[in-house]
């Protein structure tokens, strides 16, 4: 994940995942994912006035889906972009 401050109130979400990962079945599907962890976890926890874009792996197709949003929980913490 990577971040950016900006002066707005709300925050934005982009997703990108590279061929690296596979074929456009495998990146769409990597970006469901990455998109559904980031719907449960975002809104609550995310502070406003960034700029946020989850990078997917080959990693986040396998990854049991509690352990992604613990990942994304994680992530935000070490941006210092965590709301409790």
């Amino acid at each position: 994940m990577q971040a950016l401050r900006r002066d707005e109130d709300a925050f934005r979400i982009g997703y990108t995942v590279s061929r690296k990962v596979g074929g456009a079945v495998d990146r769409n599907r990597a970006k469901r994912r990455l998109r559904a962890a980031a719907q449960e976890v975002m809104p609550a926890h995310a502070c406003a006035g960034h700029d946020f874009v989850l990078i997917g792996r080959r990693a986040t197709l396998k990854r049991p889906f509690p352990a992604l949003i613990g990942d994304l929980e994680t992530a935000l913490k070490k941006l210092d972009a965590y709301n409790e």
